[in-house]
Parts: structure tokens; sequence; C-alpha cells
């Protein structure tokens, strides 16, 4: 593939607006599904869907930390061209805790992460 596709098809997964929240979040810490659907106020599976076209494109990766997967951003382009579209959106150095959200980062009960019930 030629440059210019390659780089037209990192520009078509970045043309998300929630796959580019993803990225934002990613940019300063790995993060597991359940507190970025919390973060993002989506659903698991879509959070999750969009988590898949990210790791298909090698912008991200994930990796098990005992019961939980956690993702975080790999690809300096994408990070690149997200600091460059989004600039500085909050502190990219550390976990942004949320109210009520489950993740193991933001309890404070040290209960691991259980899905959320759909309703």
């Amino acid at each position: 593939m030629d440059p210019y596709h390659e780089r037209a098809n990192l520009l078509k997964v970045l043309a998300h607006p929630v796959r580019l929240q993803i990225l934002d979040e990613l940019r300063g810490n790995a993060e597991c599904v359940c507190h970025l659907s919390a973060l993002l106020n989506k659903s698991q599976p879509y959070v999750s869907q969009q988590l898949a076209v990210l790791r298909a494109a090698g912008l991200i990766e994930d990796e098990k930390e005992g019961a939980n997967v956690y993702y975080k951003l790999v690809d300096r382009r994408a990070a690149g061209l997200v600091a460059a579209t989004l600039g500085r959106t909050g502190d990219c150095s550390g976990h942004t805790v949320r109210a009520g959200c489950i993740c193991p980062k933001c309890r404070t009960d040290g209960r691991r992460c259980e899905p959320i019930e759909e309703g």
C-alpha cells in the first residue's frame, strides 16, 4: 500500500468522535473498557466495538492484568495526530477517577471490575 493510502486509512480511523475520545483518554493512561464506558457514557459493547477498530488498525494494544484487560495507545503517529487535533485536553498524566465507575482504578474497595447491567 502506498503511503498516501496508508495515511488516509489512519485518518479514517481517527475521524470518529468516540474513537477520538478513547484515544484522547488513552494518551494519559491505560484503561479498561468498563472505565471507558463510564467515562464516555456509552454501553460496554459499543466501546468494545470501537476498541476493536482501533486495535485492528494497530493504534492500541491490550494487556491483561489479573481478570481485567487494559488498553493503551501504542502508535506514535496516532498520538501525534490526536495531540495536534485536540491539543492538551485535561491531565494527560494519569487516570481520571469517575464517580460511579466500577473499574478497579476508580473503586476504593479493591474489588475487581464487573460487567455493568444494561437496562
